[in-house]
């Protein structure tokens, strides 16, 4: 019996793609958060760029009471000490990995794809991101912070090593303080990861500062081929 496949939402571009995103949503949400963001981002033609924004499974979530709702995994507290999902964790980069292999078998190459999510979605890039075997364009980490820190530095693949990692935080975040965010970056930046850290004055959101912001990145991550 094969595996599930998680469900996406996909905005291809006018031309055939020759890059792609990976976009992960945050907790509760689903892979439409993002979809309304990809115009405003003002991408141009070259190179054309398909985004894909996977869907969550439904399952429990101990800090809201259990509720079922989609989630890249179980959250039992948002202390730092808490336990972690770890088994929901990998399950869903499991999950996650199946989409860039996909994008692999569409004819994208590996330095052409950029993983990133917001809040869960962020960490969930991060766990994939760095272990991922083959080197990818860029990691794009938002309003978020780093799953299972202390297994990175055994599991981290070399071949992105030198990967190029945006993380952006709000920092009048009421969900995810901007320490934790802090804190995973001193710790990328402790490994060797070279980090383009962003603060704005907002809550667990997005801005317009932000989103320009992101744009610039993503134009030097992919840029137009020659």
């Amino acid at each position: 019996m094969s595996a599930p496949r998680l469900e996406t939402v996909e905005l291809e571009p006018r031309a055939p793609a020759d890059a792609a995103v990976l976009w992960m949503h945050g907790l509760g949400a689903d892979g439409h958060d993002f979809e309304s963001l990809v115009p405003e981002l003002r991408l141009p033609a070259a190179p054309p760029v398909r985004f894909v924004f996977p869907h969550a499974q439904v399952r429990q979530v101990t800090i809201n009471g259990g509720q079922r709702m989609r989630a890249w995994y179980d959250v039992v507290s948002f202390d730092k000490r808490a336990p972690q999902d770890a088994a929901g964790i990998l399950a869903s980069a499991e999950l996650i990995g199946a989409l860039v292999k996909r994008e692999r078998e569409r004819g994208i190459a590996a330095e052409r794809i950029v993983v990133a999510g917001f809040s869960q979605g962020g960490a969930m890039a991060l766990q994939l991101g760095l272990r991922w075997p083959e080197r990818l364009a860029g990691v794009m980490a938002l309003s978020t912070w780093l799953p299972l820190a202390d297994t990175l530095e055994g599991e981290a693949h070399p071949a992105n090593a030198a990967v190029p990692v945006l993380m952006a935080h709000g920092s009048f975040d009421p969900v995810v303080p901007q320490a934790a965010g802090e804190a995973s970056r001193d710790t990328l930046r402790a490994l060797g990861y070279d980090v383009d850290w962003r603060s704005y004055p907002m809550p667990h959101s997005l801005c317009a500062q932000e989103v320009a912001d992101i744009r610039e990145w993503l134009l030097r991550t992919l840029p137009a081929r020659a």
